[in-house]
């Protein structure tokens, strides 16, 4: 049976994935930071974060269910939608 993940245990782990790959103060990265403006993230940088994304989940991760994702939180809920469908 997969371990069920919460959205703060996501929030916490994309918390430590921002701040390892992306050299980001952990303070920082709330649930309202924006990507793109508040932690200075780019369309590469986000390409990255997918990909780590795809290694916490163990599964791919489709651009359409990221094409809104524009703060912390909408990752959040959106790693948990794919978690559980």
């Amino acid at each position: 049976m997969p371990t069920i993940l919460t959205r703060e245990d996501i929030l916490l782990k994309l918390r430590e994935v921002l701040a390892d790959s992306f050299r980001l103060d952990p303070v920082k990265i709330t649930p309202e930071a924006h990507l793109f403006t508040d932690l200075d993230l780019d369309s590469i940088d986000a390409v990255e974060l997918a990909i780590q994304l795809q290694d916490i989940t163990g599964r791919r991760v489709k651009a359409e269910e990221f094409k809104h994702v524009r703060t912390v939180a909408d990752v959040v809920e959106a790693v948990h939608k794919m978690l559980n469908p």
